[in-house]
C-alpha cells in the first residue's frame, strides 16, 4: 500500500541521484564528533547551556568536550550562516582555560521528556526547558548493498541535538514509476514550514554549506541480501527540499571494489534517514516495499493514491518528473 507518513526528528541539492545514475555524497555533518565508534557515551547540560558529552574513544582513553552556542535551525539563507555548535575538546581549557572544568560541570539535566528519536542514546530536558539528545548511527555506509570496504564506512558517528519546539518534517512516499516497471521512493523535508536545501555542491556532489541535507535510503530483504542494506544517498533539491530514487540497475560510482553493474533492489521495507537541519536531531522513515506491478485493482487505486501524494509534496521539482509514475 502507498503511503506517507510525516516522522518529527533531529538532524543535511542540486545533484540527483536517480535511476539514471548514482554517486557517492559525502553530507556536511555539523553536529558530528570527530571521534566514531565510541562506547560509554553521556551527556550532562548546566545552567548556562552548556553540554559536556563524555566518552571512551575507540583507543580505549576517555574523552570529555564542551560543547555550546547553538540551537534549533535557521531556514535557508545564502546570505547568513547556518546554526553550529562550537566544541572544546579539552573540556573546558579551551574556553576558559581551566584543565579540570568538565570534572566540576554542575549538571542540571532531567530525566529526557522530548519526542521518541532513532539511533538514541541518551537525552536530558535543560533549565531553559530546551531539549539535548545524543544519537549513533552508520551514516557512510557504501550504497548499492556493497559491504564497507573501507574503515570509516561502518563506522557509528555519535551526534549532538540542541531544540525547542516541533522538529523538522520527513514526508515519504513509495509507488511505481517508470511506466511501472520499476518501484521508487519520494519525499521531502521541511522545517518550521519551510522545506531543508542547500545552496550548492562540487562536481562531486560535496555540499558547499551547512543547509544541504543527504537522505540516506536503505532497503530490507532485497537482491543484496537479508536485513537492511544502504541503497543510496541523495542531496535534497534546491528549493524544495525533495528527493526520489528509483529501483533499477545502477553502476557503482568510481572507487568501488567491482564496477559491475549491479541489479534493481527493491525490498520488502524501505528506511530513509537525515540529519535535522541545523543542529535539530537525526529522522527516520521506515515503511512497507511494493510488490512489482501486476495491474491488479488494488495497485490501480494504490497507484492513483501515489500520484495524488507525489503532486502534493513533490510540488516544483522538476528533476524528479521522469520519476512522476
Amino acid at each position: 500500500m502507498t503511503r506517507v507518513r510525516l516522522i518529527a526528528g533531529i538532524g543535511f541539492l542540486v545533484a540527483l541521484l536517480s535511476g539514471a545514475g548514482i554517486q557517492t555524497v559525502p553530507a556536511v555533518a555539523s553536529e558530528a564528533f570527530s571521534d566514531v565508534n565510541v562506547t560509554a557515551a553521556t551527556l550532562k547540560v548546566n545552567a548556562k547551556g552548556e553540554a559536556l558529552v563524555s566518552y571512551v574513544r575507540s583507543s580505549g582513553a576517555p574523552r570529555h568536550i564542551l560543547v555550546w552556542g547553538a540551537v534549533n535551525a535557521l531556514s535557508p539563507s545564502s546570505g547568513q550562516p547556518q546554526v553550529r555548535f562550537q566544541f572544546d575538546y579539552a573540556g573546558g581549557w579551551g574556553k576558559y582555560r581551566k584543565s579540570n572544568y568538565w570534572r566540576t560541570f554542575r549538571n542540571r539535566c532531567t530525566p529526557y521528556t522530548g519526542p521518541p528519536l532513532p539511533y538514541f542514546v541518551a537525552g536530558c530536558d535543560a533549565p531553559d526547558g530546551s531539549y539535548w539528545a545524543l544519537q549513533s548511527w552508520q551514516r557512510r555506509l557504501p550504497v548499492l548493498g556493497f559491504a564497507p570496504f573501507a574503515a570509516l564506512q561502518s563506522a557509528y558517528e555519535l551526534h549532538l541535538s540542541h531544540w525547542t519546539g516541533p522538529l523538522a518534517q520527513l514526508a515519504v512516499g513509495v509507488h511505481w514509476t517508470y511506466d511501472d516497471s520499476a518501484v521508487g521512493i519520494f519525499g521531502r523535508l521541511t522545517y518550521d514550514g519551510q522545506p531543508v536545501y542547500g545552496f550548492g555542491a562540487t562536481p562531486k556532489g560535496v555540499p558547499k554549506d551547512r543547509y544541504s541535507r543527504t537522505v540516506y535510503i536503505d532497503t530490507f530483504n532485497s537482491i543484496y541480501g537479508a536485513g537492511w542494506h544502504r541503497e543510496t544517498g541523495i542531496l535534497l533539491h534546491h528549493p524544495t527540499g525533495t528527493f526520489c530514487h528509483s529501483f533499477v540497475p545502477q553502476m557503482p560510482p568510481p572507487g568501488y571494489p567491482n564496477r559491475d553493474t549491479v541489479p534493481a533492489a527493491p525490498g520488502d521495507r524501505y528506511r530513509v534517514s537525515v540529519m535535522g537541519p541545523g543542529v535539530t536531531p537525526v529522522l527516520e522513515w521506515d515503511g512497507d516495499g511494493l510488490m512489482p506491478w501486476s495491474g491488479t485493482a488494488a495497485q490501480r487505486t494504490a497507484r492513483s493514491a501515489a500520484a495524488d501524494i507525489w503532486n502534493g509534496v513533490m510540488a516544483g521539482d522538476s528533476q524528479c518528473a521522469p520519476e512522476a509514475g
